[in-house]
């Protein structure tokens, strides 16, 4: 009865086996992106400059690692991405998040543009968020905005400072 059980699983190791092996031969290099360089993003951003440190390739799908910076008083434009999903790590300061409801004043955003290839793919912008549940965000709270879900910091207090990580499963965005 014993040699019948063997049997029946030689076969599962021998279809398994290369499938590991295959795997490992196609790994990608592990990136670092330094605290230094997280830590020099906890400003304004300059003109020009990308909020994504680093897009990679994960194996069939591309993750962005971001930081972004925003301030009590400027202009706060509410977003939908149609094919990236973010998670957001308060590292400093707090706000109003709104995701959900309906973009108000929705322009869809243009294909060429640099949010649209190097940013966080294609979407829409809007002038705020009507009907969306609001967050109340401080630093050490983690929010995950899945793709197609109109997001917005409705109010900031000071400022915040948060790390954004993409998950870009169509690979949309340009790797950095």
């Amino acid at each position: 009865m014993r040699a019948v059980s063997i049997v029946a699983f030689l076969p599962a190791v021998f279809v398994v086996a290369p499938l590991i092996a295959n795997a490992q031969t196609k790994a990608l290099p592990a990136v670092t992106v330094p605290a230094s360089a997280i830590e020099d993003r906890l400003r304004p951003r300059k003109p020009g400059e990308l909020p994504n440190l680093r897009v990679v390739d994960a194996g069939g799908h591309n993750v962005g690692v971001g930081v972004l910076y925003r301030a009590e008083g400027d202009k706060q434009t509410a977003a939908l991405h149609y094919k990236v999903s973010e998670v957001y790590h308060v590292i400093k300061g707090s706000a109003t998040f709104v995701t959900g409801g309906t973009l108000v004043n929705a322009k869809i955003r243009d294909a060429s543009s640099m949010e649209v290839s190097k940013e966080d793919g294609p979407g829409a912008s809007g002038t705020a968020i009507q009907g969306g549940v609001n967050h109340q965000l401080k630093a050490g709270d983690v929010i995950v905005i899945p793709a197609g879900t109109p997001h917005w910091f409705s109010k900031i207090d000071g400022s915040i400072a948060y790390l954004a990580i993409r998950v870009d499963p169509g690979q949309v965005v340009a790797l950095q």
